[in-house]
């Protein structure tokens, strides 16, 4: 099946990239097209290709804390270039005030922290993807 939709994952730990990937697959199946980065700069690449391939990114799940540039300056990044992808920040390491901070500035639609439960995961991309 091909699919012109894509969720990207973004960590600069690979067991973690690759088992968000396997739940989301697991989950929603051929419904999209799965897609993961260990950097930001990486990731800016694959959604440029993405959309030069028509095919549009429209959730960015990314962690916080990664060399080279934090995930919050990444999800800004992303939500100021292309408004309409969905993000969801995943980490163990930002304090409340952070993540409260983040969802006001509109920056990210949701946030799960590290260690996640699978259920969360996908209950919270079911409900930043639903509509699109």
């Amino acid at each position: 099946m091909s699919t012109n939709r894509a969720i990207l994952c973004v960590d600069d730990e690979a067991i973690i990239v690759f088992s968000i990937k396997a739940e989301l697959k697991r989950h929603f199946k051929d419904l999209f097209l799965y897609e993961t980065a260990s950097t930001a700069g990486e990731a800016l690449d694959i959604i440029s290709e993405l959309y030069d391939d028509g095919i549009r990114v429209i959730l960015v799940l990314s962690d916080w804390l990664m060399p080279g540039m934090k995930g919050d300056e990444f999800l800004a990044i992303v939500k100021e270039r292309y408004p309409g992808v969905k993000t969801i920040l995943v980490t163990g390491n930002a304090d409340k005030e952070t993540t409260a901070r983040l969802q006001r500035d509109d920056i990210t639609d949701a946030i799960i922290c590290k260690p996640w439960m699978s259920g969360e995961l996908i209950a919270k991309v079911e409900e930043c993807i639903a509509g699109l």
